[in-house]
């Protein structure tokens, strides 16, 4: 089983977004046209909507076979919050964001999950855009300045900073604490298990 953040997973997974970008470069440079289709086509459809279903299809079924494996520290971390009756939300672009919470058996633990269903459905822009962070701390009740945003994505540093919020810290998982800092993280730990007192 592959670690994997419940409080920013998607970075490997799907980041829809970014995704559909990607696999339109990979197709021009290709000379390959597809259709772009819609987010609701069906997964055997030959569009950009339907191949972005079926992966979604095939993330959720490793997650259904294989699980997911959370970061220890990241569970610590949860842990603690919940217990100090802070409230906690996931922002992410993913779709598979319920399937992921489920099978690490963390999704009892967030009072507001912001996720890719909920990105498309209310037409929110994605990171660096402090849209999904804004709703988010919106739907649990605080106001951006007294609340915290945990990325390891520079986009969603940035998205933090841009969003106004109290405290961006950046988890630099791949030794890029500089690069976090520079997009705006006030505090970068390698591990949130450094956070857990």
């Amino acid at each position: 089983m592959r670690n994997i953040s419940p409080l920013r997973y998607c970075h490997g997974l799907s980041a829809i977004c970014r995704w559909k970008a990607s696999l339109r470069r990979r197709f021009t440079s290709r000379s390959i046209q597809l259709p772009e289709g819609s987010p609701d086509d069906p997964p055997q459809a030959e569009t950009v909507g339907g191949l972005g279903n079926r992966k979604d299809d095939l993330v959720n079924k490793i997650i259904e076979d294989v699980g997911v494996k959370p970061y220890e520290g990241s569970v610590k971390l949860i842990h603690q919050l919940r217990h100090r009756g802070f409230k906690i939300a996931v922002v992410t672009s993913s779709q598979n964001c319920a399937a992921v919470l489920r099978a690490a058996k963390l999704d009892a633990f967030f009072d507001v999950r912001v996720d890719g269903n909920m990105i498309l459905a209310e037409h929110l822009a994605g990171k660096p855009a402090p849209d999904t962070f804004l709703i988010a701390a919106k739907r649990v009740g605080v106001e951006p300045s007294r609340g915290v945003v945990i990325e390891d994505a520079l986009s969603g540093v940035e998205a933090g900073c841009n969003g106004k919020f109290g405290l961006v810290i950046g988890v630099a998982r791949k030794g890029n604490a500089d690069e976090l800092r520079r997009h705006g993280a006030h505090l970068v730990v390698n591990d949130l298990g450094e956070l857990v007192g």
